[in-house]
């Protein structure tokens, strides 16, 4: 392993969002000072930071400020350019790797990817003309949905279609964008898998988080998840599997669906914290974040182990309306942690905050978290 990054040093964030907010706190609290590019005047991490460079991902200027002043960068989201990965890795490290990320932000590229792997994909066709929604009729099938190659998260690009003209008439509203379309399978449940790995192969296994979306968002995170050993032993080893066979350095989550009585399909790669995993904050020793300024450092891994059972809540903007929520109504329970990220304006279907529950009694903690976002 390459020589430990130790406190006082540097180090740089590709995005200014939550998930680097999260990260910003994490590696000030150790010591360390952080560099944040993210093009908002606004940004929720650049709040946080030591500098905020507020200019686009390809802006030569500030990578060159970050290349010269940073001991290693990471990310926060997968859509930043891989070149400018690229492009820094000539000078510092990078975790996660430019390659690693172009498979995880490229939805073709993914599930190509998966499936060479032999992971266990729903079926899918990559459709890049209308002529090839013919032959993907016949093979992936209807209902399915048609996922925008790049670019497309938290429900936004994708389409559920019904059959083939509802299809085509997806794809023509999409511009002609190279899609995926994926049968729509009656899932069982969803799960997913935080880990960390870091250059010498050793990883770290958060417990499995079941996931409860509502319109293509996550809602509810509860963990442990309600499922049986044997399942939750597969998830977190496919995962693992995963990490390993792309040589990932970094904190990274893998979504899953559960289908037909106990099956596990990978939905979804994360190359980065996840929103399922912020419950760690709150209920475990190291949280994922601290676990990301570990694995960028060459710092030991952090501890996974979760202390208490936890429910995760996001809170949109759509409970905003035009003043602010009703913060007291959750504030009154010791056994709930709010977090909000500093986000100027809420809007529908904008991620605020989120809040998590905190109970020795799993269905306990899920019984106070609807609770409190009823009150809210």
């Amino acid at each position: 392993m390459n020589k430990m990054i130790l406190p006082g040093a540097t180090l740089g964030m590709l995005g200014g969002g939550q998930l680097g907010r999260m990260f910003t706190i994490a590696a000030r609290t150790m010591g360390y000072r952080v560099t944040v590019l993210d093009p908002d005047t606004l940004s929720p991490a650049g709040q946080f930071a030591d500098t905020h460079l507020c200019a686009d991902y390809r802006d030569p200027q500030a990578l060159a400020q970050m290349a010269q002043t940073c001991a290693a960068i990471t990310t926060e989201f997968e859509n930043v350019p891989a070149d400018t990965l690229r492009h820094l890795a000539e000078h510092c490290p990078v975790k996660p790797s430019a390659e690693a990320v172009e498979i995880a932000q490229n939805r073709v590229a993914e599930k190509t990817w998966l499936q060479q792997h032999g992971f266990a994909t729903a079926p899918f066709a990559v459709i890049a003309t209308e002529a090839d929604l013919a032959a993907a009729a016949e093979t992936v099938g209807f209902p399915a949905i048609l996922k925008v190659s790049r670019f497309g998260y938290d429900g936004k690009g994708q389409v559920r279609v019904a059959d083939l003209a509802h299809a085509q008439l997806a794809f023509a509203d999409m511009g002609g964008e190279i899609c995926v379309l994926e049968k729509m399978l009656t899932l069982e449940c969803e799960l997913s898998v935080v880990l960390g790995r870091n250059e010498a192969g050793e990883v770290a296994l958060y417990p499995v988080a079941e996931n409860i979306h509502d319109a293509g968002i996550l809602d509810i995170s509860i963990v442990p998840a309600r499922v049986d050993y044997d399942l939750a032993t597969q998830a977190r080893e496919a995962a693992l599997a995963i990490a390993h066979q792309l040589e990932y350095c970094g904190v990274m989550a893998v979504e899953f669906f559960i289908v037909d009585g106990g099956r596990l399909m990978v939905n979804e790669i994360a190359p980065r914290p996840h929103n399922s995993g912020h419950y760690t904050l709150d209920a475990c020793l190291s949280s994922q974040f601290e676990m990301q300024v570990r694995t960028l450092c060459n710092l030991p891994l952090g501890a996974t182990e979760q202390h208490t059972p936890a429910v995760m809540v996001n809170l949109l903007g759509d409970i905003w309306g035009n003043s602010q929520p009703n913060w007291a109504a959750l504030l009154q329970y010791p056994q709930a942690k709010l977090h909000l990220y500093g986000k100027q304006s809420a809007r529908p279907g904008r991620k605020m905050g989120h809040y998590t529950c905190l109970n020795e009694s799993l269905e306990t903690a899920l019984a106070l978290a609807r609770q409190i976002r009823a009150a809210l």
